[in-house]
């Protein structure tokens, strides 16, 4: 445990800086007028929390607030709106540790980046082994002389064409192949990548791009995570593989207030069930 109660302005709070704002062109006072109306005001944490809610019900603007007022590092920019400063100034936390160098949140944006920069280099390896294979036949069939010292060089790139095959020419001159990826593939790896031990992570919606299996594959990562290699976890979510996690206290953005439940107990969870018992004979 390291974050163990998490504040919030709460709404008489929120409602006191605003009316002491004297312009009145905003567009937006985010994240003011979010959390708010769910009445939330504080978390209290355990080893595993899970926020769930629909869209719009304030858990990714929760997971921001926190990842902000701890400093907490990320890989991508996020909506930081004119108030993001005083939101947070008016926030306060409990520490129970020393937060580890390697405690972050963890976004969305942050996987299909990742994603984007594999392809990126397999991508660039790809044409550079185009350009390998019409070097090999340039050399191997090139009546190239040495002449002097300079040609040094050149001389042992043609005679390692000359001695060898095509493809073990393209293999050895060219680094590794970076492996192809399926997007859930990357995903996951991007998680076991960036969750080391020890440390407090939070996660924005980690399901996304991951498979039913990749799914609970990386439940029973995150659950291994904080129960033997002193993590704690925050995690907003709606799947049900990862509500499902032992020992998880689950809070109900979805409520007014703002209500602490079972995974059972959850609205999307319970419409997969009554789906699944619906077709349970075709089976």
């Amino acid at each position: 445990m390291y974050l163990t109660k998490f504040s919030f302005p709460g709404q008489e709070r929120e409602y006191s800086f605003l009316m002491g704002i004297k312009r009145t062109c905003y567009d937006s006072f985010y994240p003011f007028q979010v959390l708010d109306k769910r009445r939330l005001e504080s978390l209290d944490f355990e080893p595993v929390t899970i926020l769930y809610g629909g869209n719009g019900s304030g858990k990714t603007t929760a997971l921001n607030v926190i990842g902000e007022k701890l400093g907490l590092k990320r890989d991508t920019l996020y909506n930081r709106t004119n108030f993001f400063e005083d939101y947070t100034a008016l926030c306060d936390y409990t520490l129970s540790g020393n937060l580890s160098r390697d405690s972050r949140i963890i976004t969305s944006d942050d996987v299909f980046d990742f994603m984007l920069d594999l392809r990126t280099i397999n991508g660039g390896i790809d044409q550079k082994r185009e350009e390998l294979l019409d070097e090999y036949l340039d050399l191997k069939y090139s009546h190239f002389q040495m002449k002097s010292l300079e040609d040094y060089d050149q001389l042992k790139r043609v005679n390692a064409a000359r001695r060898r095959t095509q493809s073990r020419f393209v293999r050895e001159s060219l680094m590794d192949n970076v492996r192809e990826h399926s997007n859930g593939e990357s995903a996951f790896l991007y998680f076991t990548n960036k969750i080391k031990d020890n440390g407090l992570y939070l996660l924005d919606e980690p399901e996304n791009s991951l498979s039913p299996e990749k799914q609970q594959e990386l439940a029973a990562f995150l659950e291994n995570s904080a129960r033997f290699f002193g993590c704690q976890l925050i995690i907003a979510t709606h799947s049900p593989f990862l509500l499902a996690m032992k020992g998880a206290k689950i809070y109900d953005l979805d409520e007014d207030p703002v209500d602490v439940k079972r995974w059972t107990e959850l609205t999307n969870v319970r419409a997969y069930y009554e789906f699944f018992k619906k077709h349970e004979k075709e089976f």
